[in-house]
């Protein structure tokens, strides 16, 4: 897309031509054959005079979403006189904040999520395989009316749940230890987050009290949210209870991050990070710990901001639960 003065043009494909018409407002559309970054640098390129005539020949460009390769094909299709210059990130920054209609969104996506934890709990069985969980999950998700997955589901059973990012493998349940459930699902459009930790067998102290060192660090961020917090308080709460727990240096990612219409939007709650809460933000509060070679636990809800603190979306309970 390419936005300009009062007006603006949106590029695609003919594989695309009904969606864009039905789909696309406030844009002229053009249908071309080639790619659709080449098409919006050809037109650019050929309406050079009548946008220098506006001072338009500095085209803002999204870092994040541009290729190196994409880069340096735009630049030699424009030519000289144009100047490629980064665009701050003005739509990420506008979506931080939610409207009434879209944090309904969130939420909807959210409770049925949460409705799938059951079936996940099912699924779990020593001997069973990560990705067999992971199919009974997306499987009811798909039946459920869902879109899709807003990321690829995690199941990290035994030692491999010391993996923060440890998605659905080959591996089998054992007899005895933590599984990292994490996932999320896409309902009309919004994002899911939720992860809960479960035992297989009895947990012992040791595991007892990891888990529990887990949870009450993740209520600790949950207290923390209120407009006008700093990201970097919520994320300190966590920490520093983890830390007096004697975990603290195995909380190895920050405590959370924005969901929308992407699963990881603005802000990231960590800390030196520049934002502030504000109402209607929703965000996900998901401390762990990670012994490597050994367990790990991970708890997360998304809450949206409110004027009294915030507002819970999961509604699944936090107890340990031992299968």
């Amino acid at each position: 897309m390419v936005i300009g003065g009062p007006k603006a043009a949106f590029f695609t494909d003919g594989r695309y031509t009904a969606q864009a018409k039905q789909e696309v407002k406030g844009c002229r559309i053009f249908i071309s054959r080639k790619s659709a970054l080449a098409a919006a640098a050809e037109w650019l390129a050929k309406n050079r005079r009548k946008l220098a005539a506006r001072g338009q020949c500095r085209i803002g460009v999204e870092g994040e979403h541009l290729t190196l390769a994409e880069r340096q094909r735009i630049a030699g299709i424009l030519g000289s006189g144009f100047r490629l210059k980064p665009a701050p990130a003005l739509v990420e920054q506008a979506r931080m904040i939610k409207d009434e209609e879209e944090v309904d969104g969130l939420r909807q996506a959210e409770q049925l999520g949460s409705k799938l934890f059951d079936t996940v709990l099912k699924a779990i069985r020593p001997g069973v395989r990560e990705t067999e969980v992971a199919a009974e999950l997306e499987y009811a998700a798909r039946r459920a009316g869902v879109d899709g997955m807003s990321f690829e589901t995690i199941i990290a059973s035994g030692d491999r749940s010391a993996l923060p990012h440890g998605r659905a493998s080959q591996a089998t349940i054992p007899a005895s230890g933590f599984v990292v459930c994490d996932f999320g699902v896409i309902l009309a459009g919004y994002c899911s987050d939720m992860t809960r930790t479960v035992h297989v067998g009895r947990a012992g102290n040791e595991a007892r009290s990891l888990y529990q060192a887990v949870r009450e660090a993740q209520q600790a961020a949950v207290d923390a949210v209120r407009p006008g917090a700093s990201v970097g308080e919520v994320d300190q709460a966590a920490r520093k209870l983890l830390q007096k727990k004697g975990f603290g240096r195995y909380f190895s990612h920050s405590t959370g991050h924005g969901v929308g219409l992407e699963i990881h939007e603005l802000p990231r709650l960590a800390a030196r990070q520049p934002e502030v809460l504000e109402l209607g933000m929703v965000i996900t509060i998901e401390p762990g710990a990670y012994i490597p070679g050994k367990w790990g636990v991970r708890i997360e809800d998304m809450v949206v901001v409110t004027q009294t603190g915030c507002e819970n979306l999961s509604g699944v309970s936090k107890e340990l639960i031992e299968i």
